[in-house]
């Protein structure tokens, strides 16, 4: 018999009260480092978590200690039925929050505050519309970025996220950096991850010590400020003296956070992941769909985690394609 109180605990002691969620496979944007160029083949309907499945298994896992949900893509945005999930997961004691591209944000400013949304992250990896339209494929910058100003202005916390990805936007982290002087946001610059069809090399990396030094560089050392991490952090926080804002730094591939990781991700079709970088999934969907108990399965995903990133321990083990090729795309995971 499984202890409910040690269901979301793994073999290293690790308790994981943070459920990330995927809504959809689909998105409005095609960005390069997160979908293949010829696109990915999704998930037939009838293979995909409804409104009600989605809030029936996010309900076992609060019951069992989740207390942060967070919804995520594809772009969540783009279900039909969005404001309804968001609704019923809304009922849970958890907190709820969301990752999404920004674009049609403002049709759902007044259902974020009906349900209690108080952070949205959103991804913007080029302040250039024309930089921007290559790694999304879409001409949609201006819209993004005037809705994360209506973010601020309606008294959201706002997290801007930026993939690095050397010789395309690596020259942007000054201007980054300096959206937070007069503004109380947050700037997370996340390391080029690999995953299946993104193209991934060592090449096109900017590390955490890249990113350290530009900063350093052009705001001078003596005004780069080491802040407190939050605990079970993914980002580590820095500050420029006396700007308003953050930025912080979320290093996966060089610098990784996997000893203090309180995560698991449900995906569209409703499987755990219990890593990012594994290959290795559960699913709980059919099992809810059988009407079996989810307990024995969520147990068995957790206790079967590896230490850190899936088992890919060092830099060298990371580079090889060989342990992506199996392994979903960005799209299909979900952030």
């Amino acid at each position: 018999m499984i202890n409910s109180s040690s269901i979301l605990t793994d073999k290293f002691g690790r308790k994981h009260n943070y459920l990330r969620i995927s809504l959809t496979e689909r998105c409005n944007l095609r960005c390069t480092y997160c979908m293949p160029a010829e696109g990915i083949a999704l998930t037939p309907r009838q293979h995909l978590m409804n409104a009600d499945e989605i809030y029936q298994i996010a309900k076992v896992f609060v019951e069992n200690g989740v207390d942060k949900i967070r919804l995520t893509g594809g772009e969540p945005l783009v279900r039909k039925d969005f404001p309804e999930i968001l609704a019923k997961l809304a009922t849970l004691n958890t907190t709820l929050t969301l990752t999404t591209n920004g674009v049609l944000v403002d049709r759902f400013i007044e259902d974020f505050k009906s349900c209690g949304v108080t952070t949205v992250n959103v991804s913007l990896d080029s302040l250039h519309p024309q930089k921007f339209s290559r790694i999304t494929r879409r001409n949609t910058f201006s819209k993004a970025f005037e809705n994360i100003k209506l973010l601020q202005e309606n008294g959201f916390n706002v997290k801007v996220n930026v993939v690095l990805i050397k010789g395309f936007n690596d020259n942007e982290i000054v201007d980054f950096i300096k959206l937070t002087q007069t503004a109380d946001i947050a700037v997370r610059f996340i390391e080029f991850m690999p995953f299946k069809g993104n193209d991934w090399d060592k090449s096109k990396l900017v590390t955490q010590q890249d990113i350290l030094s530009k900063a350093a560089d052009f705001f001078g050392y003596q005004y780069l400020e080491v802040l407190k991490n939050e605990q079970n952090f993914t980002a580590r926080a820095y500050r420029i003296s006396n700007f308003k804002g953050t930025f912080g730094i979320i290093s996966s591939v060089t610098n990784p956070f996997c000893d203090s990781c309180n995560r698991i991700r449900l995906t569209a079709n409703g499987r755990i992941k219990n890593c990012l970088f594994s290959n290795k999934e559960t699913d709980l969907l059919n099992a809810l769909r059988s009407n079996e108990p989810l307990e024995p399965y969520i147990y068995k995903a957790l206790v079967n985690k590896q230490a850190v990133r899936a088992g890919m321990s060092d830099f060298q083990k990371l580079s090889d394609p060989q342990q992506h090729s199996e392994n979903r795309s960005m799209l299909t995971i979900g952030g």
